[in-house]
């Protein structure tokens, strides 16, 4: 707003300041938005989600990628189908936006070897990770693959994860069913991604 240079300067720059102190709250409440689950991947059964929660999932929230996002500062929807189809979305908001690199690149790299991790935590287990490469969308989304199977149990599971980043926000989306890759909606994913990264401070 442009300041009065006339003799009302003094009256006009006490209301705009009163008009500062009463939005100062609404900034400071300011979240990054979430996905609806209309957005999630198409389903067979609509998606239905939960409210936006404080902190992380208890399990983490994402295989080989657990605890990597810190609790504070952070907020998590999960999504979820009539089916064995689920999904969750975890958004941080980093101190600074080094902090926001760094933690890109750690749950990067946790995503790139989770199949190993798991085949060795799990023997009989095999997993199988894959990337599929990166989005154009603010800072950028990187796309990943789990593909696990028990033969064991003579269960398969396939998920799909994304990490992405706008400035000093971190938000990570994993959809997940039983399955093999094949069954994977990965074009209909990378939209959700672009969606999920767009949509946080649109």
């Amino acid at each position: 707003m442009n300041k009065l240079r006339t003799a009302l300067a003094t009256a006009a720059a006490a209301a705009l300041g009163l008009a500062a102190l009463a939005t100062a709250p609404a900034q400071a409440a300011a979240q990054p938005a979430f996905l609806a689950a209309s957005q999630m991947p198409p389903s067979s059964t609509p998606w239905t989600a939960t409210q936006v929660l404080t902190g992380v999932p208890e399990n983490g929230g994402a295989l080989c990628a657990p605890y990597k996002i810190p609790a504070q500062n952070t907020r998590y929807r999960e999504f979820t189908t009539e089916l064995d189809t689920n999904g969750v979305q975890i958004t941080t908001v980093a101190r600074t936006e080094a902090d926001a690199v760094k933690l890109v690149d750690t749950l990067r790299k946790a995503l790139a070897g989770c199949g190993p991790l798991l085949e060795q935590q799990n023997p009989g287990l095999h997993a199988v990770s894959a990337y599929h490469g990166k989005l154009a969308v603010e800072e950028g989304a990187w796309v990943y693959s789990l593909d696990t199977a028990d033969p064991q149990i003579g269960i398969t599971d396939i998920h799909l994860f994304s990490v992405g980043r706008d400035g000093r926000t971190v938000t990570l989306v994993r959809w997940g069913q039983m399955g093999d890759f094949k069954d994977a909606p990965l074009p209909d994913f990378r939209t959700t991604t672009r969606t999920a990264v767009n949509k946080l401070w649109s």
